[in-house]
């Protein structure tokens, strides 16, 4: 939900239905309240996709405080996050008293509008600054005095007479951003860096993998399992320009998902499936698309897929009758997996 707030908007999160909460999560969440409650801002830094903004959101709507949401982009400037002289006034005055003449006075003024920081620490809201270290290190020199001394003094061309502005007991500060290695990452003032708790998000255990994809796609958790399991033994191959992250199984699961009514199932035997994980764990595990990185995890996944989506459940198999009688197909695709010594469960 949405609230304006003199020209800014504050965000108040709430759960999303797939969000998901395993024990593994709640260890991170727990950890992340005892740096906010003694005072500390939290820093999640870890590869993209792991999961920092949806936790950082998460742990806002628990702290139940209205939200001030950054996104970090190199053109911010310190203006963009505290306020500045962004709108004009006009006045217009008609003055007809002489019937002949027609007098017009017109005037501008210069109009102040505080931005997301400036509204956040004033007011006790909750600030998300996500991918932070995307904006110029000089832009967020503005964060070391209010997140060390908790005050500031007033931006210039600020209305008021304050000789300094006290940052609200309330105000929580939470900044994500990703590894120094990325493309278009600053890296961050060491000054900055020492005054964050920095919490590095690795990729999840399993279990947690497993339920955040069965809640994003809606597929049958007994396949999301088979399709985690392949992908995290392409993490482990170690040979990829890049890991892949939790959207690969996610993108996966939910184009199968979206396939059902087509017969195209998670299971070894089907074509397309094997397309559609070829397609998006090679795209996501290499910058220039080189045919070798294709080629490496080709070999890698069409292993896995063999030996976790060998299931021999009849609905899984991808059998295009094409008018031969449907028990006919099945003793022949019977026949062929005896031969390679496939043995499917269920038969």
């Amino acid at each position: 939900m949405y609230t304006d707030t003199d020209h800014v908007t504050t965000l108040e999160p709430t759960s999303s239905e797939s969000f998901t909460e395993t024990l593994f999560i709640k260890k991170l969440i727990n950890r992340a309240f005892i740096y906010l409650n003694a005072g500390f801002p939290i820093h999640f830094r870890g590869i993209s996709g792991v999961g920092k903004t949806a936790l950082a959101l998460r742990i806002a709507e628990m702290l139940g405080r209205p939200v001030m949401l950054i996104h970090g982009d190199d053109q911010i400037g310190t203006s963009d996050l505290m306020g500045g002289e962004f709108s004009y006034k006009s006045k217009k005055l008609h003055d007809n008293f002489i019937h002949s003449v027609l007098k017009i006075e017109e005037s501008v003024d210069k109009s102040w509008v505080d931005r997301h920081l400036l509204v956040a620490i004033e007011n006790g809201f909750t600030l998300i600054y996500d991918e932070f270290t995307r904006s110029r290190p000089e832009a967020n020199n503005i964060l070391l005095p209010i997140l060390q001394e908790g005050f500031i003094s007033p931006p210039p061309g600020r209305d008021g007479k304050l000789e300094y502005l006290h940052v609200h007991p309330n105000f929580r500060a939470i900044l994500t951003s990703n590894p120094e290695e990325y493309a278009g990452v600053h890296r961050s003032q060491d000054a900055l860096r020492d005054r964050l708790i920095t919490m590095d998000l690795q990729e999840f255990d399993e279990e947690t993998e497993v339920e955040i994809v069965a809640g994003k796609s809606h597929l049958p958790k007994a396949d999301v399992i088979k399709i985690v399991k392949f992908v995290r033994d392409l993490r482990k191959y170690g040979k990829c320009e890049f890991i892949p992250t939790v959207r690969a199984p996610i993108m996966i699961a939910k184009c199968i998902a979206t396939m059902k009514k087509d017969n195209v199932f998670v299971n070894f035997n089907d074509k397309i499936f094997r397309s559609i994980c070829f397609d998006i764990l090679s795209s996501e595990t290499s910058r220039n698309g080189s045919i070798t990185n294709r080629e490496r995890v080709q070999e890698v996944v069409s292993k896995s897929i063999d030996k976790y989506c060998s299931s021999g459940d009849v609905k899984n198999f991808n059998i295009k009758t094409e008018n031969i009688p449907v028990k006919k197909k099945l003793k022949e695709v019977l026949n062929a997996n005896a031969k390679s010594s496939f043995n499917p469960k269920g038969f």
